[in-house]
């Protein structure tokens, strides 16, 4: 895959427009990887010049401060800042709610002032530049889609608008779950809930999600989260429907249908 890292255009002289954070789970996640594949697959497609940080990425912290480790977090965050202050990276753009809402709201603080874009935000920007060309009567036209809507992208960030955008350019049929937008129902992952088994109840929150998910009877659960990812796909397997309903982020439905 052609995704040169931040140190070889340097050391060429030269800068990229937009550094992808890949994160965590989109680096060592198998599934969270294939929407890492299909982001770069479109950026090269439409002939952005982006890089990656590579081996000098690591966690931002979120999930560290999450859990109530403060000391863990900024030390985590304070490396990153440096890697990214020394290399004057002025744009990022990531894939996952959790990083995007961590160095976009709790870097600054720590002196990490960049701009920073979440994935679904940079493809509805392509589409209506028209930099991203759909395919006509793609295989998602006239079928049914459902958004989750991911909790660090609406409603810590209020990104509603830019996924379900990216959704209609497909000619695709959206059917609201009952819970999203402001109201939407978290899948269970934030809160670095993600690392550790549900405490007991009479339900997990992803199964109740999926089931949300599954009356839409939509063919297609759209996510933007590597988290959401996760919990959405076990909540779908709980009930056995994982061969007629599939879960895919935003990056790789738009991979599938470019021209």
């Amino acid at each position: 895959m052609n995704a040169p890292t931040l140190a070889e255009l340097t050391a060429k002289g030269e800068s990229p427009e937009i550094v992808f954070w890949v994160g965590c789970a989109g680096s060592f996640d198998d599934r969270a990887k294939r929407v890492t594949k299909a982001f770069v697959k479109i950026l090269n497609a439409v002939g952005i010049n982006f890089a990656v940080l590579g081996t000098e990425e690591s966690c931002t912290g979120d999930p560290a401060r999450r859990a109530g480790n403060e000391f863990l977090f900024q030390m985590q965050a304070m490396s990153n800042i440096q890697v990214l202050n020394g290399y004057n990276v002025k744009k990022i753009v990531t894939a996952c709610p959790h990083c995007f809402n961590t160095i976009k709201n709790e870097y600054p603080e720590l002196g990490g002032n960049y701009e920073v874009i979440h994935h679904s935000t940079f493809l509805q920007q392509l589409i209506n530049d028209g930099k991203i060309k759909l395919a006509e009567g793609g295989s998602f036209k006239g079928k049914k889609i459902t958004y989750h809507d991911s909790c660090y992208l609406g409603r810590a960030n209020n990104i509603y608008e830019a996924p379900r955008e990216v959704l209609q350019a497909l000619d695709a049929d959206l059917v609201e779950m009952k819970r999203c937008r402001t109201t939407g129902l978290c899948c269970g992952a934030g809160g670095a809930q993600m690392f550790k088994e549900p405490e007991k109840g009479s339900k997990d929150i992803n199964v109740e999600r999926a089931e949300e998910a599954l009356s839409t009877r939509a063919g297609t659960i759209a996510v933007a989260c590597p988290f959401c990812m996760t919990m959405m796909t076990d909540g779908v397997k709980n009930k056995e429907k994982e061969a007629e309903v599939k879960v895919k982020d935003l990056a790789e439905i738009i991979a599938e249908s470019i021209k």
